[in-house]
């Protein structure tokens, strides 16, 4: 199920000319099952109209706190009270002030004072005006009481400007709601994790490599980010996007694989190795293309060094270790013995023969294996619910779970208890 699965969304828009992508951004989040209600201040309306957020989003649009068949139909209160999480996208300088300020003279700022729901805030505008100081400090001001600030990005700009200020893409938008709605569980932890394949020249233009596709590191990495913590991803070469947050380290080879790795290592409190790293490479790669001959063609190969071997000699007190493996028999054995060898604290194992599950595929049908052998089977589950899980799990034996808890919370939570 879609993490946005019948969430409740509150997305408010302020009054600048990046609300006509707001329109593409309620489009993804009601594909990804959220449920929808918009709030449009009175500058809003005139870059983008409510017919158009309504048709999108399957809600009536709210504009007036003081408009009587709104008020009955929502109300402001309402709104305040069922939203989930609240975005506001694109966020003005203008409404960021009067966020910083507590002031609420409108349906947008009313509403965001009186919940008590996770607040997503997406400044967009020029970039002088981005860069005053009174915006930077409202802006401050804002992380400072627990918001999430969704920082714009460079670029050509609408007024003519180049520069920082335009309204985050949509994927980091979305991406942005579901951490607000993530307990923050990995705080304080520093996550490193490897994904993708290697590739092992034979000549200019042949290489060794295997089918993974990285997406089952790609969430992991994406999993960690969502509970606060921090993460560099390691990725051999894939077709995918790194997740927003993240800290990319693009590698091709098993040796610049075991080089990143090792050199970040010391760094991180969990290593989570996904990456289907060759095992073998050409011992003596050709300088020049290898022209097609009458007979057969040998290939010498040598052994890659064991990187999650490494990793595991290299035991610290306090770091987590987990390690992944595909396996197409007698899977549970030898995922143990991988366990123990490798001195690993988790293994996921998956059985890669399975058309669904493994290789190419966005499902995964894993066990968990821990440190004393016991195995947990899980059903067939979306990759990203298989890392979710799997985060989860980490998160529990990092910290007791008392802890766990408090530090689920936001500050803005905590805050307002106060």
């Amino acid at each position: 199920m879609p993490m946005l699965s019948e969430k409740a969304v509150v997305l408010g828009l302020s009054g600048g000319i990046a609300c006509y992508k707001s329109a593409e951004l309620v489009r993804g989040l009601v594909k990804e099952g959220a449920n929808v209600r918009i709030v449009l201040t009175r500058a809003a309306q005139e870059f983008i109209t409510p017919l158009t957020l309504q048709t999108l989003s399957g809600n009536p649009v709210s504009t007036d706190t003081f408009d009587l068949t709104q008020e009955s139909e929502i109300g402001h209160i309402r709104l305040a009270d069922s939203a989930e999480v609240l975005a506001i996208a694109p966020a003005t300088a203008n409404v960021i002030a009067k966020l910083a300020h507590g002031i609420a003279d409108d349906l947008l700022t009313t509403v965001a004072l009186a919940t008590r729901a996770p607040i997503v805030v997406a400044p967009a505008m020029n970039v002088n005006m981005l860069q005053n100081r009174i915006v930077q400090a409202n802006i401050e001001r804002l992380r400072e009481v627990g918001m999430h600030i969704v920082d714009p990005e460079e670029g050509f700009l609408a007024c003519g400007y180049e520069g920082e200020g335009r309204l985050a893409s949509q994927a980091t938008l979305i991406e942005a709601i579901k951490i607000a709605l993530t307990p923050q569980t990995l705080a304080g932890e520093r996550v490193l994790v490897s994904a993708g394949p290697t590739r092992e020249a034979i000549d200019p233009v042949r290489f060794i490599s295997n089918r993974s596709s990285g997406k089952m590191g790609y969430a992991v990495a994406r999993a960690a980010r969502r509970r606060g913590a921090a993460v560099v991803l390691i990725s051999g070469p894939t077709s995918l996007e790194p997740p927003p947050g993240v800290e990319h380290i693009p590698v091709t080879t098993a040796a610049e694989m075991r080089e990143a790795v090792l050199r970040r290592e010391p760094w991180a409190s969990v290593v989570v190795m996904t990456a289907a790293v060759a095992d073998y490479r050409a011992a003596n790669p050709a300088r020049h293309k290898i022209k097609k001959g009458d007979g057969t063609l040998s290939l010498s190969l040598e052994q890659t060094n064991d990187i999650l071997s490494e990793v595991g000699a290299r035991h610290r007190a306090g770091r987590l270790l987990v390690g992944f493996a595909a396996e197409t028999e007698h899977g549970i054995e030898h995922a143990r013995r991988k366990l123990r060898e490798k001195r690993l604290d988790l293994i996921v194992l998956n059985d890669v023969s399975q058309a669904d599950a493994g290789f190419d595929v966005d499902t995964n049908r894993v066990w968990l294996i821990g440190a004393e052998g016991e195995a947990e089977g899980w059903p067939l589950l979306d990759k990203e619910e298989v890392a979710a899980r799997l985060m989860e799990r980490v998160a529990g034996t990092r910290k007791p779970k008392a802890k766990v808890q408090a530090e689920g919370r936001t500050r803005r939570e905590r805050a307002l208890e106060s």
